[in-house]
């Protein structure tokens, strides 16, 4: 108050939480001022403080923003997270705080309360309007809210702007203040219980805490635990402590001793920590005046323990009826723990890879009656995209389309932000306000109002909701919540960690640990009920003996054997029993293409496990049982037949000059068995062996058409879903192959996946898992028909769409994002590799027909010897069989062109460099090919 009579602008600086958003909405109430509120983010730009441009009936024009407009009405701008904005954002403001002066790009002038006052006594208002000066009201004032920066992440104060504010440390409420807070929050737990919880949380603040490296304990969501902790006495506090602290997720080792000191020295380790809810018993829908709530009974300590919960707008279903969700204990458990959250704050899980959030996600929702919007986060996402985009009408008038999230919380959904550790934490600030206080301000000027402010404000200013929405003012439904998903942060990296203490004030944080084995297994054998017992056995104690060693190879192995992928494992045997356990986890592992120490752990597990490989293998495997013919409308391809599409799109079959060989032939009968199992595939491989021939060839047998994208450095996700042109002057959008394949079931091929930010194919992972994706002009695909009732805008997936996805294989000489690494568990994976030398040398015989026998064994004796000193790490350039082919191709052309001439079209990339020219020519001459002979290589035998 001092300050607003002195006339000066304020920053309220202190820890991450809504505590000095709240007090200063609270000043701003009692004194009964208008606000204009703006959350900064790295997106934020001159123009969402000034002017922003808009068109209307073919007319540009400018529109007053936040800052404008508080200046001209006389409101007080509340500016959030100035750390967040990038460095040369803000001084735009600079002479607005100092002089109240601003030029505004529409030609006009804010000019202080007291010039302009001056002027008016030689001027009259009409000449000042003539010249374009607009008054900047007295009562203008800005509130700031930051940070400090060097303890937390974000961008320092720019020093002239730092000048112009006057600072106020909030610190966090003082004990006493917290301490009768929480007494009346919880008046069923024992006060003493209450002094030692907040006790535990201040020294977590305080600064020795802080210079161990401890994120700050979240004080602002204490409230809210207790809340949980009247419902539940008996529970243990060190338990509702992970919730809002998961410090054994988010610490070291270090980190964890010292946090287990603190709660040992306020007499918090719980011994009986069997006080766990144990599940959830039974939930009742209860609808009082339009209110959606449920009853939701949970057992715990051997009692039963009755809570009210906000419910979705659709019927409830009992706990664990859906099909594809298996109940084990600790899910269960889990499921009665997200309930207690459920009452009181949004949720976080984290959890591994695969692990099942997502599936545990969609039964809680189904539990209490939850439409789900999912929404999948990637790193370059900005606010708009979180919040609202431009997009142009019919007309080409610009208008803001509203996220689904936004959405959501008008309709009150649950929306899953799938990823929460991959988006920048400067762009997820401005849901802060929507976390906390469900409040937010839009960029088109509406309002979302948290549902018994917006009443209040219905009552007061006797208005009708026709006539609070003209002034875009709607409120949050009171259903509506969040649940994150997440993988946990890595312990130890250098990297900025995403779970910050910022994050800490957001949400309840679940841990969704590892299926034990037996949970596991009782998993897989209720989703797979024909999975052959033997086999599972012995999966499962190879894929937990993995996951329990300390050994950051095993560890690494393990991450490509989640859950998800293991129930693939078991489906494939379940359909094809005669197939090898050893072939299908070398499979899901990618073993081909492991460095050579992982390769080596993996075998040595593998042979713990007497999981061995299949002993008919020293056979060398036929073309003549390979062969792929077609008969009446089927194809075969060796052991597997497929019944023939019947495409609409002929041009779209690919057809290609393919000759058969049996590795291929091999590749192809594992790609038809995936295919009729429904999956999607990931081929990967060096560069050269084949891969798009052999999908095209795939393809053209069975007579399917296909649709082709290319990824590279630049694709967006926008890319992906939608190509802008211009027709008759108007942005138009055009589906994209992706959105093409999706409407009339073709397959999608997917070529350099490797050369597209992960962040970007990330996306790939909804459409796959859940079969939902939003697409970048709003429509949404849907795998399920029945989810369309009336929707617009709606592309359902038609039921014969597939997608095949290349990439080369992960790790150096190939310049690529490791793909496999990020999403090689949503696919079914093969692996390509160069044809043996005995098939090699067939197809160069098809190749080149009237080249010289002995010239062809040369070439694939040489070529298998470079490929092994790839493998090896010799040389770093894997050569593959198309630089045999266009050796061969030039030969049969020119057949009277010699041998070492031809070789040079190959190898001439590398005679610059010593050390490689060497080794090629040492090579190339054992087997006779005569290449770069200089007279020092001629050796002279003695006399």
């Amino acid at each position: 108050m001092q300050k607003d009579l002195l006339g000066q602008d304020v920053f309220l600086i202190g820890p991450p939480g809504p505590l000095r958003r709240s007090i200063a909405m609270q000043y701003l109430e009692l004194t009964k001022r208008e606000v204009e509120y703006i959350a900064l983010s790295r997106d934020t730009t001159e123009t969402d403080l000034k002017q922003r441009r808009e068109i209307r009936a073919g007319t540009a024009f400018y529109i007053d923003q936040c800052a404008v407009r508080a200046a001209t009405e006389g409101r007080t701008l509340v500016l959030e997270g100035l750390e967040k904005a990038e460095r040369n954002v803000l001084p735009v403001l600079n002479n607005l705080l100092e002089n109240r002066e601003m030029q505004l790009e529409d030609g006009r002038f804010l000019m202080s309360a007291e010039r302009y006052d001056k002027l008016l006594q030689d001027h009259t208002k009409t000449e000042l309007d003539a010249w374009k000066i607009v008054r900047v009201s007295e009562d203008f004032r800005v509130i700031a809210l930051g940070l400090p920066v060097p303890r937390y992440s974000g961008n320092p104060l720019d020093p002239p702007l730092r000048s112009r504010f006057q600072a106020r440390d909030i610190y966090y409420l003082p004990f006493q203040d917290q301490l009768k807070l929480l007494y009346s929050v919880g008046a069923n737990v024992s006060a003493e219980k209450i002094s030692q919880l907040l006790s535990f949380a201040t020294t977590l603040c305080s600064q020795e805490s802080s210079s161990l490296g401890l994120p700050d304990f979240p004080l602002d969501s204490l409230p809210a635990a207790v809340q949980i902790l009247d419902s539940f006495p008996m529970m243990s506090i060190e338990h509702a402590i992970r919730w809002l602290y998961p410090y054994t997720v988010l610490l070291g080792h270090e980190g964890k001793m010292a946090v287990e000191v603190v709660l040992k020295r306020f007499e918090l380790q719980d011994s009986r920590s069997s006080v766990l809810p144990e599940e959830v018993v039974r939930v009742e829908k209860m609808t009082e005046n339009r209110v959606f709530q449920a009853s939701v009974t949970i057992r715990i300590a051997e009692k039963e323990v009755t809570i009210k919960v906000p419910a979705g707008t659709r019927p409830l279903s009992q706990p664990c009826t859906s099909d594809r969700f298996i109940q084990t204990l600790s899910h269960k458990q889990l499921l009665a723990e997200m309930m207690q959250s459920h009452m009181v704050k949004d949720i976080c899980l984290i959890g591994g890879k695969g692990c099942g959030k997502t599936v545990i996600a969609k039964n809680f929702a189904d539990t209490l009656g939850y439409n789900i919007e999912p929404i999948m986060l990637y790193q370059d996402m900005t606010a708009r995209e979180l919040l609202q985009q431009r997009y142009t009408l019919p007309n080409g008038d610009t208008a803001w389309r509203s996220s689904p999230l936004v959405n959501a919380a008008l309709e009150g959904k649950l929306v899953l932000l799938d990823g929460i550790h991959r988006v920048n934490a400067g762009t997820f600030a401005v849901l802060q306000r929507l976390i906390h206080d469900r409040e937010l301000s839009l960029y088109d000027g509406s309002r979302l109002l948290r549902e018994d402010r917006y009443m209040r404000l219905k009552e007061e200013l006797q208005m009708s909701d026709e006539q609070l929405q003209k002034r875009s003012i709607f409120p949050v439904h009171p259903s509506f919540r969040i649940i994150a998903l997440a993988e946990p942060p890595v312990t130890g990296s250098t990297a900025q960690q995403w779970l910050g203490p910022e994050f800490l004030t957001m949400f309840f944080f679940h841990y969704m640990k590892p299926l034990v084995k037996s949970e596991e297994m009782q998993v897989i054998k209720e989703m797979v009920p024909n999975m052959p017992q033997e086999a599972l056995d012995k999966l499962l104690s190879f894929t937990h003996k993995l996951r329990e060693t300390q050994d950051p190879t095993a560890q690494s192995l393990a991450a490509s054997l989640s859950t998800r992928q293991l129930l693939r494992i078991s489906r494939r045997l379940s359909q094809y029993p005669n197939e090898h356990l050893h072939s299908a986890v070398t499979k899901a592992c990618l073993s081909r293409f492991l460095p050579s120490l992982a390769r080596s752990a993996l075998e040595k597990n593998l042979a713990d496990a007497t999981i061995e490989i299949s002993t008919d293998n020293n056979l060398e495997p036929e073309l003549e049982d390979y062969k792929c013919e077609v008969t009446s409308g089927s194809l075969r391809i060796g052991a597997v037949s497929a019944p023939i599409y019947n495409a609409h799109e002929k041009m779209k079959v690919p057809d290609v000059l393919f000759y058969d060989n049996i590795q291929h032939m091999i590749v192809m009968e594992d790609m038809l068995r995936d295919f009729l199992l429904g999956e999607h595939l990931l081929l990967v491989g060096n560069q050269g062996v084949g891969k798009n021939k052999i999908v095209d060839r795939f393809l053209h047998l069975l007579n399917r058409p296909r649709e082709y994208i290319q990824l590279h450095r630049d694709t967006t996700v926008q890319t992906l879903t939608l190509q802008p042109s211009v027709k008759d002057g108007l942005i138009v959008y055009e589906d994209s192959p992706l959105v093409k394949a999706v409407k009339l079931g073709h397959v999608l091929v997917v070529d350099e996946a490797d050369k597209a930010p992960t962040n970007v194919t990330c996306i790939l992972k909804t459409l796959v898992e859940n079969g939902e994706m939003i697409l970048a002009d709003g429509r949404r695909i849907v795998a399920n028909s029945a989810l369309v009732n009336g929707r617009e805008n709606v592309v359902v997936i038609h039921p014969d769409f597939r997608m095949i996805v290349l990439a080369n294989r992960p790790g150096f000489p190939f310049l690529g994002n490791d793909f496999f690494g990020t999403l090689g568990d949503i696919f079914s994976c093969h692996a390509v590799d160069n044809p043996k030398p005995h098939s090699e040398l067939k197809m160069l015989r098809q190749y080149g027909p009237n080249v010289p026998e002995p010239i062809l064994q040369k070439l694939v004796a040489a070529f298998g010897e470079l490929r092994s000193l790839a493998d090896q790490g010799i040389i770093n350039y894997p050569y593959s069989t198309r630089e045999v082919v266009n050796i061969v191709k030039h030969l049969q052309k020119f057949p009277t062109e010699g041998l070492s001439s031809v070789v040079r079209n190959v190898f001439d990339f590398d005679s610059y460099n010593n050390d490689m020219r060497e080794i090629l020519l040492n090579t190339l001459h054992k087997y006779g090919i005569p290449i770069g002979a200089k007279p020092t290589s001629v050796q002279l035998a003695k006399e």
